[in-house]
């Protein structure tokens, strides 16, 4: 096109997006910081402070704090008064993204160092197809575990569970419940702590976040709560058909190298009058669907750098976060489940849920 042409308009309303986008994407980098260093949180319960008594209260260097610190004014996260050289976190940004808000969504920033750290590697995937494992993302099942505890727990009594009707009575009267791509285990030992009566059994491919999850649940005394190291695929191979109440799927179907199988062991395992819950990202299965996604860009990034990838490392479908309902109901469907409900629940934005049963 010559340039003689060009909607000027557009062409500067473009710049500035891409403007905005550097920035906010800096930005990221920093507020994942702040997240894990306590910055946040120090400066919440310090009012206002200066840079010094800051880092102090941190436990860390002062230069670097005074340099974050620059980043977070010039980002409208942080206040400065310039004539006494104190910086305050507003009471209202305080609510999301220190750890004792109402949400802490500094926790979803940690994902985007995290799935930066392998560009170069991603790169040579775009070239040469393939994907990277789950060696490649080291912290990823830490920052899962952080943003289920927030996300996921403090609604399973009051909105998630009650999708089943009388499953809260089940649950405390006694069932066996599995939990497919259990990660580090949280949501399963809270459960083992809150239903003693019911028995719970969690798996997946982590070594290293099945070890943490049984340390867990023996530093908390739970008898009733196993964890075991297995390919999701190999559910049906391993439990006995129709021996489980409830499964549960927490973001964990998208990314398994073979969904098909995985959503077919989880039938078989499953009773007849049993069910399975799934959570997931909502989405629609087209990217014009998706052009109203309130967090479209982020997810698409994400399951281009994580969800997809690990899928593809394992020759797997590579199916990816944005999958979508259609997918996911047909993918339900042809593993047995002739019931599928989809529910959109007020307290979670990005997700849906299915609750499918035989």
């Amino acid at each position: 096109m010559n340039a003689a042409t060009l909607d000027r308009e557009r062409l500067e309303t473009f710049e500035h997006q891409l403007i905005d986008t550097l920035n906010r994407g800096a930005l990221c980098l920093m507020i994942s910081i702040g997240h894990r260093t306590g910055l946040f949180d120090a400066l919440a319960e310090a009012g206002q402070v200066d840079a010094a008594a800051l880092a102090q209260r941190a436990g860390l260097h002062e230069r670097y704090v005074t340099e974050w610190l620059g980043a977070m004014v010039t980002g409208g996260i942080v206040d400065h008064d310039a004539q006494t050289g104190t910086y305050e976190l507003p009471a209202e940004h305080a609510q999301v993204i220190t750890r004792s808000g109402e949400e802490n969504l500094a926790v979803f920033a940690q994902y985007i160092p995290e799935f930066a750290s392998n560009e170069d590697a991603i790169l040579t995937c775009f070239r040469e197809g393939g994907g990277l494992g789950y060696e490649h993302f080291p912290r990823f099942h830490e920052i899962m575990e952080e943003e289920s505890a927030q996300s996921v727990l403090p609604a399973l009594r009051e909105h998630i569970f009650p999708l089943v009707p009388g499953l809260i009575d089940r649950l405390e009267r006694g069932i066996h419940v599995i939990d497919v791509g259990c990660g580090r285990g949280r949501a399963l030992n809270e459960l083992a702590t809150w239903f003693p009566n019911s028995r719970f059994t969690g798996y997946d491919l982590s070594e290293a976040s099945i070890r943490y999850a049984r340390d867990t649940a023996a530093a908390r005394g739970l008898e009733n709560v196993g964890f075991h190291a297995l390919d999701a695929a190999r559910i049906g191979e391993v439990e006995p058909e129709g021996g489980t109440d409830l499964v549960v799927t927490f973001d964990a179907v998208h990314d398994q190298a073979d969904p098909d199988a995985v959503a077919a062991g989880i039938r078989h395992a499953l009773a007849d009058d049993g069910v399975y819950l799934a959570q997931d990202i909502d989405a629609s299965s087209s990217h014009h669907g998706d052009l109203d996604h309130p967090l479209g860009p982020f997810v698409y990034t994400a399951s281009c750098l994580h969800c997809m990838t690990v899928s593809l490392a394992a020759d797997g479908a590579g199916y990816g976060a944005m999958w979508g309902r259609e997918r996911a109901r047909d993918l339900f469907r042809r593993a047995g489940f002739r019931d599928v409900e989809v529910h959109k629940l007020e307290h979670d934005p990005v997700g849906v849920f299915y609750v499918c049963r035989p």
